[in-house]
């Protein structure tokens, strides 16, 4: 049994032009693989998302940002609540108008909602959670998150993750090593694989951000759902 409780009811939603202003975020790792027996090294980026019941499709975490919070905070609540992970939050990923699932067909006003998305660096898993009987969740690549996503503006969102600076870094150091690898085939006294990973990572600093020694961020959920 988990030890939070979700948060339930309206009463504190914030709302923008008569839009219900949501906040949310996809849930990330970054793995090292060995990839074959020549111990070749590469990255492999996964996505978290959750189910819900009698659907077949996936979402990301997400819901109602509320008024004794930021939207940074409320995107780690979320994926606290609906996914059990933590970790940090490293890039706002935009913001997307959208009708709520059960608005879909109405021409109506009621039921149009503005989504501000976050790439969350999941940190920590949890066994349980608080809306663990609701939602069941699942690690996936991104091409495999395109295929099964419910919305084209969760589509989109996944889009940007993969375009942010340090995650093409990762793929660029993985391709560096490779060709490393080739060239230094049959020298004696070269580096080993982990060593040489470990160095071109830490060397490879896009806008600010190290690959695996990443600085404090502004947000750390463990610290906003306390």
């Amino acid at each position: 049994m988990a030890s939070l409780i979700a948060r339930k009811g309206r009463h504190k939603q914030r709302y923008e032009n008569e839009l219900r202003l949501v906040s949310g975020c996809i849930p990330f790792k970054i793995e090292k693989d060995v990839a074959d027996q020549d111990s070749n090294v590469e990255f492999r980026l996964s996505v978290l998302m959750i189910s819900t019941p009698n659907r077949d499709d996936l979402v990301f975490p997400k819901g109602g940002w509320e008024n004794d919070e930021t939207d940074c905070e409320a995107a780690c609540r979320e994926a606290l609540e609906e996914a059990g992970v933590k970790g940090k939050l490293r890039d706002r990923l935009g913001s997307w108008d959208f009708r709520s699932k059960s608005r879909q067909n109405s021409c109506s006003l009621e039921g149009g909602c503005r989504g501000y998305m976050f790439a969350l660096e999941v940190t920590e898993e949890l066994d349980s959670w608080p809306e663990q009987e609701r939602y069941k969740r699942k690690w996936l690549t991104p091409e495999e998150a395109f295929k099964v996503c419910r919305y084209d503006w969760m589509r989109e969102a996944l889009k940007k993750l993969q375009e942010l600076s340090f995650i093409a870094a990762a793929a660029a150091a993985a391709d560096t090593l490779v060709e490393q690898q080739r060239l230094s085939a049959g020298c004696s006294g070269k580096p080993s694989t982990m060593h040489r990973l470990e160095e071109a990572c830490s060397n490879c600093t896009v806008q600010g951000y190290h690959l695996f020694n990443h600085p404090p961020c502004m947000h750390h959920l463990e610290e906003s759902c306390a």
